[in-house]
């Protein structure tokens, strides 16, 4: 059986477990049933696929058994023997398997690699198509009787995964079909000069980013690229934003089954990229968009741009910080970063150039889009070849170390006073060691309380406003970039914060969503019917019965910790070191079309932990 990813069935079930679309691909179902009729083992035979009838009966058997949507993962005392729990890992969260009809025996009634994406209220399950043997391989794992995957063992899911592309395929597929249906198709934030329209056929269409499995995927329209301007300095001037923009729409089947006919056609998923695929459908190809005679053109370039040419870069830094503000405690900063491009150019030119900044001490991880050639690299520098798709895409992916110091420091504090209500005290540094052309678009603070409701609070900032939500607190530091721009700001807000009396309630339980787990040393109720009642809700309920505000030791999050979260955006250099040149992008062949190159830098988990309060923190081997 040739390698790679083929489909040979997908499901969609809504929140009350009810299959709302499915697919089967009859092409590769022919594939999977010639090669079990060459299998010698009398108990694998082929089983034909299940009616959506009976895949909802068998997703909702597991849900009864596993105790979750996604299961435990572990082995517990519920566990049955040949069920995915059974195996005890927690890959069987997200790969799981069905015995249909509930007769778990035999292997030709297990439906099994089954993919599990669950995106909103869907449940999405994709089955890719494998070798007999490794359905033979993961049912005798199943039924083994020792916990876990010990080193060296003949037979473990970790090693048989690897040996199946095609379950990643199968991730890839059900990551695309659930933004689709949810309308979350995106594509990456490039920094734009403010000119004139660049006209031809990029003004008509947002463009594809490439290969959807590897980046971001964009939004298909049919309308010119709206963009909004901000002030600010870079390398270009005045600077237009080329956002991520999402499409928000209920699930409709007739799109979707068209997506599904043209991105993975007889089940093989060729382009995901669902601007691709509507732009295609929406523009068509001319007779004049044939590709150079030398050159093969690519998948993810379906058709030729025609127009003003130019390449715009922004290197887009986001900052994830967990700030202590202990001894004992060191803090931790680090940054995920990306390399976004759109390269409007005629033809299929090569683009090359050498990318600074990747120091070894620095740099931890580089991940590229299929489209980019790179050697191997040393040192400071790294050269980088790659045939351009339309539109904007994410050239390169990093995880790197800070190089300078954090934008925002500082510390939290948070105590309580009374039962329902608590003082608090900020004292925070932004921009400590920045310089012009660094510009603070905005910071902003937020207290979060999701288990207390906030009636009021008392206090006034020495820089800033703030509101208040049901369950937070807001802290707008900055709101004007003209004061912030290449300068140190010092700010405090002391204060107190009021809750409504403490009433202990049921919260609503995402975690049967997420496939919480719990310990098997605990033990769980059962109902009446003998049907295992869900984990979480167990869980849940035992954290909340009875408990009273004063008696706990964290109040504002029960088993939340005590934090307050950082958002901010700046523009300028970045903090990962990471920089293009723009005199040293060369295009192949030669034409003149300007380089501009943009920065910016986002917090993502930026998180400041109450000094007087509990906080998670991962222990570190001594030097």
């Amino acid at each position: 059986m040739p390698s790679g990813c083929c489909i040979r069935a997908l499901w969609i079930l809504n929140n009350q477990d009810t299959v709302i679309f499915s697919r089967k691909f009859p092409v590769v179902e022919k594939r999977w049933r010639v090669s079990c009729e060459k299998e010698t083992d009398d108990n694998l035979k082929y089983y034909l696929l299940p009616n959506d009838s009976e895949l909802a009966a068998a997703f909702i058997d597991r849900k009864k058994r596993e105790g979750s949507a996604r299961g435990f993962g572990i082995r517990v005392s519920q566990s049955v023997r040949g069920s995915d729990s059974w195996l005890d890992d927690p890959i069987t969260r997200h790969v799981i398997s069905l015995f249909i009809n509930g007769e778990e025996k035999v292997e030709n009634n297990l439906l099994w690699p089954l993919v599990l994406h669950i995106k909103g209220s869907y449940s999405i399950l994709v089955l890719p198509l494998v070798e007999p043997r490794h359905l033979k391989s993961y049912s005798r794992m199943c039924g083994k009787s020792d916990c876990g995957s010990a080193v060296g063992a003949d037979e473990n899911l970790s090693s048989l995964l690897l040996d199946l592309p095609s379950i990643t395929g199968g991730f890839i597929v059900a990551q695309a079909i659930g933004d689709v249906i949810l309308g979350e198709v995106m594509e990456p934030e490039v920094l734009v000069a403010a000119s004139p329209s660049v006209g031809g056929l990029l003004d008509s269409l947002t463009g594809s980013i490439g290969i959807s499995s590897i980046s971001a995927r964009a939004k298909p329209v049919a309308s010119p690229v709206s963009a909004s301007t901000v002030s600010g300095t870079s390398s270009s001037g005045a600077v237009m934003f080329d956002s991520p923009k999402a499409v928000s729409r209920p699930l409709e089947k007739d799109v979707l089954r068209s997506f599904i006919s043209s991105a993975m056609p007889f089940g093989t998923p060729l382009d995901l990229s669902y601007s691709n695929i509507s732009a295609i459908k929406t523009t068509g190809f001319s007779s004049s968009d044939t590709p150079p005679t030398e050159r093969k053109q690519p998948a993810w370039k379906p058709y030729l741009y025609r127009g003003k040419q130019r390449i715009l870069f922004t290197v887009h830094d986001t900052v994830h910080a967990a700030l202590y503000d202990r001894d004992e405690i060191p803090d931790v900063i680090t940054i995920s970063g990306q390399v976004n491009c759109r390269a409007e150019l005629e033809g299929l030119p090569d683009v090359s150039f050498p990318l600074t900044g990747l120091d070894a001490a620095r740099i931890e991880s580089l991940t590229f889009h299929p489209c980019a050639q790179v050697p191997e690299h040393g040192g400071d520098k790294q050269g980088i070849t790659f045939s351009p798709p339309l539109g904007n895409f994410v050239l390169m992916h990093y995880q790197a170390h800070c190089s300078v110091g954090p934008p925002v420091k500082g510390f939290y504090q948070l105590s309580m006073v009374s039962e329902n209500e608590g003082a608090f005290l900020f004292r925070l540094s932004l921009l400590e060691g920045y310089k012009a052309p660094v510009v603070m678009e905005f910071c902003t603070v937020t207290m979060p309380f999701p288990r207390r409701k906030v009636v009021s609070f008392d206090g006034t900032p020495s820089i800033g406003t703030v509101s208040n939500t049901e369950y937070s607190v807001e802290w707008k530091i900055v709101t004007n970039t003209r004061s912030v721009s290449g300068k140190t700001i010092e700010a405090t807000f002391p204060g107190t914060v009021r809750f409504a009396p403490w009433q202990p309630q049921r919260t609503p339980s995402y975690g049967s969503a997420l496939g919480i787990m719990a310990d098997e040393d605990s033990d769980h109720e059962t109902e009446s019917g003998g049907s295992m009642v869900n984990v979480e809700d167990y869980i849940m309920e035992k954290m909340t019965k009875d408990l009273h505000a004063a008696d706990l030791e964290d109040p504002f999050c029960w088993q939340g910790y005590n934090y307050a979260k950082v958002s901010f955006k700046m523009i300028g250099p970045s903090l990962s070191g990471m920089s293009i040149d723009p005199k040293s992008v060369n295009i192949f062949p030669a034409v003149k079309a300007p380089v501009e190159i943009s920065t910016q830098v986002t917090a993502g988990d930026y998180i400041l932990w109450n000094t007087l309060g509990k906080c998670p923190v991962t222990a570190t081997p001594n030097a």
